[in-house]
C-alpha cells in the first residue's frame, strides 16, 4: 500500500465514530516513509520524557535522551533547578556523555573540551593559536525544559505551548497522587524489535490486560469499571481502572492519608502524545519513553517508582525492591511478546485492521491524534515528498 492511501485510511478510521472504529491499516506501522514524517512532524515538534526530575536529584546528576537525532541530556543545576542541552561537543562532534551518572564538568572524551554544568565552555586544550576560537562562543546549545508534576519534559521547538498548558485538563487528576514525592526504584533501557506505535498502543489500553498479564497485573483488574475522558484530545488521552484487594500493587498504603475513597484503589494510566504514557497508582508509578530507531526498533526507556509511604511499610527493602523489578520485569516481557508479534504478523500479505473495543478508546484517540499531525493540509508536501 502507498503512502498516500495508508494515511487516508488513517484519516478516515480517526473519522470514524468509536462504536465503528477500525485499527489502523498494517502499513501505517511498516512503511519508512511514515515514520521519516513522523520525525520530522511529530518527534522533532512535540515534547518528550527523559524520566522522572526525582531520577536526578543532586547538583551533575545527568540523564542522556535523544529527540530524533538530536543527543541531548539533562542534568540538574546547583541551583536546583534542571536544564537540556545538546551531548555533543561543540568542536569536532563527539557524543560527550552516556547513559547516566554524577559529574561536576563535562568532559569531552576526544579531546578534553570542558563544559560546565550550566553548558558554558570551561576549557579547550592547545586552542590558544586559534584566531577563529573564542570560548564565550562555544557554549552547548540549550533545550526547552520544563517540569510538570515530577516529570522532565523536553522539546526542539521553541514555538510549542509549555506542559502546564498543554496538561492543564489533566493536572489535578494527576497532582492527587503526589506523584513528584515517589522515589525512583529503577530506570532501565531497551531496544524492542516493533514499531514503536504498536508498544504505544499496547500500553495505553486495558482490553489485553487478563489475557496477556493473566501471570501478573491482569489478575487484579476488572475491566468493567473503566472510565475514559468525557472529550477527546489533542495532547493526551487516559483512562482510570480499579485493583481489588488481593492487588500487591496498585493501593493505598495504610499510612497514606491523602487519597480517600476509591482514589486509594483507583489507577490512572495517562498517555503523553506522542510517546510518554504511565500507569500512575495510590502507591507506584511505572512507565515508558519512547523513542523509534527506525521502522522494526524502538529505544525503550522503562521506570518505577514508590510512594514514600509504601516504600517506608516495607520490613526488607531491600528484598522488596528485588521482588518489585522481578515482577515489572515480567510485565515488561508479557509487552514485549506481543508488540513484536504484532509487528511481525503486520508485514504479513494477509494482514488486516479488525474493529476496536470499547475498551480501546484511547487507540482511537491515538488515530485522531496521528491524523492530525500526518494528515492536515500542510504536511501535504511532506506526504509527496514522502513517497
Amino acid at each position: 500500500m502507498d503512502t498516500k492511501t495508508t494515511l487516508d485510511l488513517l484519516a478516515d478510521r480517526a473519522a470514524t465514530p468509536l462504536d465503528q472504529a477500525m485499527s489502523s491499516p498494517p502499513s501505517l506501522y511498516t512503511d519508512p516513509a511514515i515514520l521519516d514524517m513522523e520525525i520530522k512532524s511529530i518527534f522533532e515538534k512535540e515534547w518528550h520524557c527523559p524520566g522522572l526530575a526525582a531520577d536526578i536529584p543532586e547538583p551533575g546528576d545527568y540523564v542522556t535522551f535523544s529527540i530524533g537525532e538530536q543527543q541531548v541530556f539533562s542534568m540538574r543545576q546547583k541551583d536546583g533547578s534542571i536544564r537540556t542541552f545538546s551531548n555533543i561537543c561543540r568542536h569536532r562532534m563527539m557524543q560527550l556523555l552516556e547513559g547516566r551518572g554524577n559529574t561536576k564538568v563535562v568532559v569531552c572524551p576526544y579531546h578534553a573540551w570542558t563544559y560546565s554544568q550550566d553548558g558554558s565552555l570551561r576549557g579547550a586544550p592547545y586552542m590558544d593559536r586559534s584566531e577563529t576560537f573564542d570560548r564565550k562562543k562555544f557554549c552547548l546549545p540549550e533545550i526547552r525544559t520544563e517540569i510538570w508534576n515530577g516529570w522532565i519534559y523536553i522539546t526542539l521547538n521553541a514555538d510549542a505551548p509549555s506542559t502546564a498548558e498543554l496538561l492543564a485538563p489533566i493536572n489535578d487528576l494527576v497532582a492527587q497522587f503526589r506523584m513528584d514525592r515517589y522515589v525512583p526504584c529503577e530506570t532501565q533501557d531497551h531496544v524492542w524489535q516493533t514499531n514503536w506505535k504498536l508498544l504505544t498502543e499496547n500500553f495505553m489500553e486495558g482490553y489485553h490486560l487478563p489475557v496477556a498479564h493473566r501471570a501478573t497485573v491482569g489478575q487484579w483488574i476488572g475491566l468493567d469499571d473503566t472510565i475514559f475522558p468525557p472529550d477527546v484530545n489533542p495532547h493526551f488521552t487516559w483512562q482510570t481502572f480499579t485493583k481489588d484487594e488481593t492487588a500487591i500493587y496498585g493501593r493505598a498504603a495504610e499510612a497514606c492519608d491523602y487519597l480517600e475513597g476509591k482514589w486509594r484503589y483507583t489507577t490512572i494510566m495517562p498517555t503523553v502524545f506522542p510517546a510518554h504514557m504511565y500507569v500512575l497508582a495510590p502507591d507506584h508509578v511505572w512507565y515508558l519513553s519512547l523513542r523509534p530507531r527506525g521502522v522494526g526498533e524502538v529505544h525503550v526507556r522503562f521506570g518505577v517508582a514508590l510512594a514514600p509511604e509504601r516504600l517506608d511499610a516495607f520490613p526488607n527493602k531491600q528484598a522488596a525492591l528485588k521482588d518489585l523489578i522481578t515482577f515489572f520485569d515480567h510485565v515488561n516481557e508479557e509487552d514485549r511478546f506481543v508488540v513484536e508479534g504484532i509487528f511481525t504478523g503486520a508485514q504479513g500479505a494477509l494482514a488486516q485492521a479488525g474493529p476496536l473495543s470499547w475498551l480501546e478508546r484511547e487507540i482511537h484517540d491515538f488515530q485522531k491524534y496521528l491524523a492530525g499531525k500526518l494528515c492536515s493540509p500542510q504536511n501535504a508536501t511532506a506526504r509527496v515528498a514522502a513517497e
